[in-house]
C-alpha cells in the first residue's frame, strides 16, 4: 500500500507540474489561452489526489481539513480550465487567477504539515 501511495503522490505532483508549466510557458505572451498541459495537468492532479486520499484513508487518518482545501482549489482550477478550453484566449485576470490558485494549492501541500503530538 505504501508503494501505491508513493506512485499516486508522484503522479499528483507531475499533474501539478504540468499545470504550472502550462501556465508559465505563457508568462511573456500577450494572449493567454488554456493549453493541453493545463487541461491534462489539472485533471491528472485532481484524479490522482482523489485516489491518494483513498489510499491515505486505508493507511490511517489523513488531515481532512487540508484535503478539503486542496480538493476545493483543485476543483475550481479544473472547472475554470475546462470551461475555457475551447476559447482562443482568456482574460489576463483569469490567467493570473489560475496561476495564483495553482501556486496556492502547491503551497498548501508543502506548508500545511500535519500536527505532531
Amino acid at each position: 500500500m505504501e508503494t501505491l501511495r508513493l506512485v499516486l503522490l508522484f503522479v499528483h505532483i507531475l499533474g501539478y507540474a504540468a499545470l504550472l508549466g502550462g501556465l508559465l510557458v505563457q508568462l511573456r505572451s500577450e494572449q493567454k489561452a488554456v493549453n493541453p498541459l493545463m487541461r491534462d495537468g489539472s485533471g491528472t492532479a485532481l484524479l490522482a489526489g482523489l485516489l491518494l486520499v483513498g489510499v491515505l484513508e486505508s493507511l490511517g487518518s489523513p488531515d481532512h481539513a487540508k484535503i478539503g482545501v486542496k480538493f476545493a482549489i483543485g476543483l475550481v482550477i479544473l472547472v475554470l480550465v475546462m470551461v475555457n478550453l475551447r476559447k482562443p484566449s482568456i482574460p489576463q485576470g483569469l490567467y493570473l487567477g489560475l496561476l495564483v490558485l495553482t501556486v496556492a494549492n502547491i503551497a498548501v501541500a508543502v506548508f500545511w504539515s500535519p500536527t505532531h503530538a
